[in-house]
């Protein structure tokens, strides 16, 4: 009995493989603290040394470090010390109708891209209305038709055209808001409390509970086509509760409920995104920095911070009211605006791991100022001399200058 417990456990310990390694820095050879070793299932952290052991009965790992590009290995390198390239992020949003290997705008930005200081690209993934810009393997959104107005129909070759210039790629997945989702799911569409219809925000989209785990699946789902395909980063937009008060939900709608919510969605999106090695970011309100609540959304700074890798505010001057900072018109004030707002948050979260969105459009408040180079670079400086992990420009219809861009 005694031989055979003893075989049993030779045989179980020798499924398991231990692989000790150092993280470094590839151009200065410091090593990399904390850095986020997995493989399917779990993960470690570096030491301050950069050294790390993991026990795995797998060969493919994945290192994620902040301020680093996501690196995959496998344990028969013939080196235990793992160099990892940094990168400053500096994207541009693509639209989902530019997301094709085809358009004048994909062709634009990338010809900006080789000629200017970006070197990342946001891209839609799934839009509002719940449409994937590539088919996926995603059966239930393709039953829904997710994928009839898809704008790409060669993932492979545009995945493939960035990654041939190093380009940085991040997936935009709107999560909550979902016109086909909803409307194909009524049962978990958020509703009217007075009369229990779907209700529809000023844009006729619906929404799904973000209470509801179906809706969280669902999203992650989508998530994980894009890992597969590439992406080096899922970035969740929409991922809160709508500002709107007379909805009803599957749970009580109160702080303590909604924070919780979206922590279990980032809780299991780390989980099931785990086996790519993808960086997690999520999009908030720029009023995020200054709110001691959750603004009724269910996003806090701290909350974010222990659930997702990066943080992204919209920190567009033109969405903070008048008298915000002491301005009358903040928009006329973009560096300001953008320093400070991630100075607040400097003790929940280090601005290593908050990559603002900056405002490329024209302010729509009562200045109307105009956002040219001096407006785009005060931003840029802006996020620069805070030390943020870089930063993306929102322009709604992806159309920028090269003037506007330092090389």
């Amino acid at each position: 009995m005694k031989k055979l417990l003893f075989f049993t456990f030779l045989f179980a310990t020798s499924l398991y493989a231990s692989f000790t390694g150092r993280v470094v820095d590839i151009n200065t050879s410091r090593p990399i603290a904390g850095a986020i070793i997995s493989d399917t299932n779990f993960s470690v952290k570096s030491d301050e040394n950069g050294s790390f052991l993991i026990d795995s009965k797998e060969k493919v790992y994945h290192i994620k470090a902040y301020g680093y590009r996501p690196y995959t290995f496998s344990s028969d390198v013939n080196t235990s010390t793992i160099k990892l390239t940094p990168i400053h992020i500096k994207a541009l949003y693509l639209t989902f109708w530019g997301a094709s290997n085809n358009s004048k705008t994909l062709k634009r930005i990338l010809k900006l891209i080789d000629e200017t200081e970006a070197n990342a690209l946001v891209v839609d993934v799934k839009n509002e209305y719940g449409s994937t810009s590539f088919w996926t393997g995603f059966e239930q959104a393709n039953r829904y038709g997710a994928h009839k107005n898809r704008t790409n129909r060669n993932i492979q070759k545009f995945m493939k055209t960035l990654k041939e210039r190093n380009i940085y790629t991040i997936a935009r997945i709107v999560t909550f808001k979902d016109e086909l989702q909803a409307s194909n799911n009524v049962d978990y569409a958020i509703k009217k409390d007075s009369n229990n219809t779907i209700w529809r925000n000023h844009d006729s989209m619906a929404w799904v509970d973000p209470f509801d785990k179906r809706a969280h699946n669902y999203a992650i789902a989508i998530a994980e086509e894009a890992a597969k395909v590439g992406y080096d980063e899922i970035n969740f937009d929409y991922i809160r509760f709508p500002a709107k008060k007379g909805l009803k939900f599957s749970k009580q709608n109160n702080l303590k409920n909604r924070i919780k919510a979206i922590e279990e969605f980032l809780d299991l999106a780390q989980e099931r995104l785990r086996k790519y090695g993808v960086f997690i970011s999520v999009d908030t309100y720029g009023n995020i920095c200054w709110a001691k609540d959750d603004n009724g959304i269910g996003q806090s700074v701290s909350s974010l911070a222990a659930h997702a890798d990066y943080l992204c505010p919209m920190l567009y001057p033109s969405g903070f009211s008048s008298g915000s900072f002491y301005f009358k018109y903040p928009a006329k004030h973009p560096y300001e605006v953008v320093y400070r707002s991630i100075k607040k948050i400097q003790d929940k979260i280090p601005s290593s791991r908050v990559r603002p969105w900056l405002q490329y459009f024209k302010d729509y408040t009562q200045s109307k100022k105009a956002y040219k180079r001096e407006e785009i670079q005060k931003q840029i400086k802006a996020a620069e001399d805070i030390g943020a992990n870089g930063w993306m420009l929102w322009s709604p219809s992806s159309k920028y200058h090269k003037e506007y861009l330092r090389r």
